[in-house]
């Protein structure tokens, strides 16, 4: 029998509770990466259980067997037991060439289409296909749904003018408007429109309602609202004597084009690899002192590794499967740097994880360095992504680089380096985000064990990926896996992979001898050197860190402009992982990384250059990806409420201030964006002969209205494309955004919403100086070649 009751049960139990989380990620959309997390673990193990059934061995008793290799073959080998339900299915459907021949011992074309892939395919093939899957949604995740250009503004729509209010049906609800005019635009019936009038005394077009066409003519229409009218609503119908309008759309309507399209797109939490890589979120809380919510998804996979050892690791990380590749194809061909199995090497990934602990501990964090997810995002970010631009964009779109790009850099081309000394040296030996699973494997639930009939060939020693089999063919716990690769090389079928307590006609261990002994003098004097050395590197990099970092008590020190919802700068600088993934799903690169400005400290976390272009106000995405909670994600209300700075003008060098000409770039672009922050006033005034003002003397100059401004930078790309680089007027924007107190909001928790006061002044019309917009509708954001 391949499958105990208890086996079959923990799959259906699996199943289910993989089907209820995802459930719960539709009633509780807050905690939707949490729960699509669980389901994805908890469906994983469902199959896992239930592909055990691809070893067709009769099999010694277990609670759970989790065997899914593919068995060593031999010739004309008696079967035992009957195969597989799946191994049936797929006989009764396919040709009997493509299986193993019991009676020749020939192999079918399924084995030997993966033997030509690899030797390793052909063993464990589910490791494989799960590796390919996963890196397959990493890229599809940074490339696709991080990508922000297929995002298209809502269009304005056609609409239908100079209506007349007639008479309202007191039994239904409806209300007749007319028009003295044929209606060119016919409104089919059953379809919504918004009801729209202005006053010529009002900026804005005031939206009265949501309604339904009942019937209508080229005279006349009959409307009923979507929700009952409030009693502002139906007083606006019934007292406005201007004429109203019917539009597709309506005009108020926030622009969240980009918050849409990354929300229809992000079909799978595109942080989803971040949010469980353990060390990022433990990392994080300790160097915060506060909870991270990625913690939950980071415990639900520690859990399942109680299953699964290391599974992370064998199955689903990004960055090994690349390092398998690099190693697969051009690290196996240079052998000279190779080094052996035993070295001080073999702990590294312990004393790192120590160190990045002690500084986390000292409010340094420096895991976004070293751990396994932020290393493969960030390289992405500085390799896939400018690469995606310039074909998808043009060369003149991708953002500058600078010296911390080239570190980053050289720190991905030594993590795959490394396989010249041995085959995926970093996951076995220098991985911190391994280590804490080789901790947690400890505790594992589930083993490889060998049994009797071993006969010490040693392939599973030299097949194995992680260097998890001791010379006696028994398992290193807190280095095995669970890949089964070595079970699909055992030619006696010794291998199997079922509950740690499971006895059941093992071999012998220390046979042959290990040579292994408890920790003795010379074990105990390096576990205390190596410890030494992590505390020192731990307490040295965070005190080299503060040294060279941030310094953020001093007063001359630059404040740079952060994204929409950072928390404050030092709780910013303590939980910001420097991964990346708010750059590549920022529009127009607003956010870049940062150089040293700030140090060591300030290196790769994002800062908005307005000088390149401004913060988009249809987007919020960099909150959305955020895995730690350094972005808040805020809801798009919020989020442009939320300050970044503040715009300053500089009235030495503003056009119309300096006398020079007039110029209203910055009032068009923050008026097309809705901020409407910027008003004009007259200055260059001159007076005449008895000391009065000459009327309409002077130009009209911008000001700005600091509780309406959130330091978008949208005026300041404007100014500089214009006046700086088009017609080379000024050496710098006139209007630059600075932060800092009282010009930025940074709150760790709470509502950016304040009331906004009224508009102090409208804006001046019709005055012999006003200027046609120069560009603000046609590009608003700072898209410019």
């Amino acid at each position: 029998m391949f499958f105990s009751r208890r086996s079959i049960l923990s799959a259906i139990g699996f199943g289910i509770g993989g089907v209820v989380c995802i459930g719960l990620s539709q009633i509780h959309p807050a905690a939707t990466s949490i729960y699509q997390t669980l389901a994805a673990v908890l469906l994983g193990l469902t199959v896992l259980v239930v592909g055990s059934g691809f070893n067709d061995r009769q099999r010694s008793p277990a609670l759970w067997r989790l065997d899914h290799f593919l068995p060593f073959l031999r010739r004309k080998r008696l079967i035992g037991g009957r195969p597989h339900s799946i191994v049936r299915l797929a006989k009764s459907l396919l040709p009997d060439t493509f299986f193993f021949d019991p009676e020749t011992g020939k192999e079918g074309y399924f084995r030997k289409s993966l033997r030509r892939i690899g030797g390793t395919f052909l063993s464990a093939p589910m490791r494989r296909v799960s590796q390919g899957l996963f890196l397959g949604l990493f890229l599809w995740s940074f490339f696709h749904v991080c990508w922000p250009y297929s995002a298209r503004p809502q269009t304005a729509g056609e609409h239908v003018a100079n209506l007349r209010f007639d008479t309202i049906d007191q039994q239904n609800g409806n209300i007749a408007f007319t028009s003295g005019e044929t209606i060119s635009i016919p409104v089919a019936e059953g379809a919504t429109r918004f009801l729209v009038t202005q006053s010529p005394f009002e900026e804005t077009p005031t939206t009265l309602g949501r309604f339904d066409m009942v019937q209508g003519d080229e005279q006349s229409i009959q409307l009923h609202p979507v929700k009952p009218l409030s009693p502002e609503q139906l007083t606006g119908i019934l007292t406005q004597t201007e004429p109203f309008s019917l539009h597709e759309t309506d005009p108020n309507h926030w622009p969240s084009h980009h918050t849409e399209n990354l929300a229809r797109k992000e079909i799978w939490p595109a942080e989803f690899f971040l949010t469980i890589d353990p060390l990022v979120s433990l990392s994080t809380a300790i160097a915060s002192r506060s909870w991270v919510w990625s913690l939950i998804s980071a415990a639900v996979i520690l859990i399942v590794c109680l299953l699964i050892p290391r599974g992370f690791c064998g199955y689903i990380c990004p960055l090994g499967t690349v390092i398998d590749l690099f190693d697969g194809t051009i690290g196996k061909g240079v052998k000279r740097f190779r080094v052996g199995r035993e070295g001080w090497w073999v702990h590294i990934k312990y004393y790192l994880l120590t160190s990045i602990l002690l500084a986390a501990g000292m409010g340094i964090l420096i895991s976004g360095y070293f751990s396994a997810i932020p290393v493969i995002t960030r390289a992405l970010l500085f390799i896939g992504e400018p690469t995606q631009t310039a074909i998808a964009r043009g060369l003149h779109l991708m953002a500058p680089i600078h010296a911390g790009h080239w570190i980053s850099l050289t720190l991905f081309a030594g993590v795959l380096g490394l396989g010249f000394l041995r085959p995926r040296f970093w996951c076995k030996y220098v991985c911190p985000s391994g280590a804490l699973f080789s901790i947690g494997n400890l505790f594992r639930v589930t083993e490889r064990k060998v049994e009797s009939s071993c006969i010490h060939c040693d392939k599973c020693v030299t097949v194995c990926p992680f260097d998890a089999i001791k010379p006696d063919f028994t398992t290193r716990g807190t280095d095995c896996t669970l890949c089964q690769t070595c079970g699909g090389v055992c030619p006696t079928h010794a291998i199997k992979f079922v509950e740690r307590w499971n006895t059941w006609d093992l071999k012998p261990v220390n046979e042959p001898p290990t040579g292994e002994t408890r920790m003795g003098r010379r074990g105990f004097m390096s576990f205390c050197g190596g410890t030494a050395l992590a505390a020192i590197g731990g307490i040295g990099s965070a005190t080299l860190t503060k040294l060279f970092g941030a310094k953020l008590d001093e007063a001359s020190r630059p404040h740079p402009i952060r994204p929409p919802g950072s928390v404050p700068e030092q709780e910013f600088l303590q939980m910001c992982i420097r991964c990346g993934e708010c750059f590549k799903v920022c529009p127009n690169n607003v956010l870049q990384p940062m150089g040293f400005d700030q140090g060591l400290e300030g290196l790769w976390t994002p800062e908005a250059k307005p000088d390149w272009a401004g913060c988009d106000p249809s987007c919020n995405a960099c909150g959305q990806v955020c895995p730690t909670g350094a972005i808040r994600a805020l809801p798009l209300e919020e989020k442009k409420a939320a300050r970044m700075g503040l715009a300053v003008v500089n009235e030495t060098t503003c056009l119309p201030f300096a006398g020079q000409e007039a110029c209203q770039l910055c009032v068009d672009e923050c008026n097309a964006a809705g901020y409407k922050a910027i008003e004009f006033t007259r200055a260059g005034t001159q007076q005449d002969e008895n000391g009065l003002l000459i009327p309409d003397s002077g130009f009209l100059a911008p000001v700005v209205l600091a509780d309406r401004c959130v330091g978008c930078g949208i005026c300041q790309t404007r100014c500089k494309a214009i006046n700086v680089d088009q017609k080379q007027l000024l050496n710098q924007s006139a209007i630059i955004i600075e932060a800092g107190p009282d010009k930025e909001d940074r709150l760790t928790n709470g509502s950016y919403i304040k009331p906004r006061p009224e508009q102090a002044t409208t804006p001046i019309q019709n005055d012999p100086f006003d200027l046609p917009a120069t560009g603000g509708q046609d590009d608003p954001f700072g898209d410019l070649p």
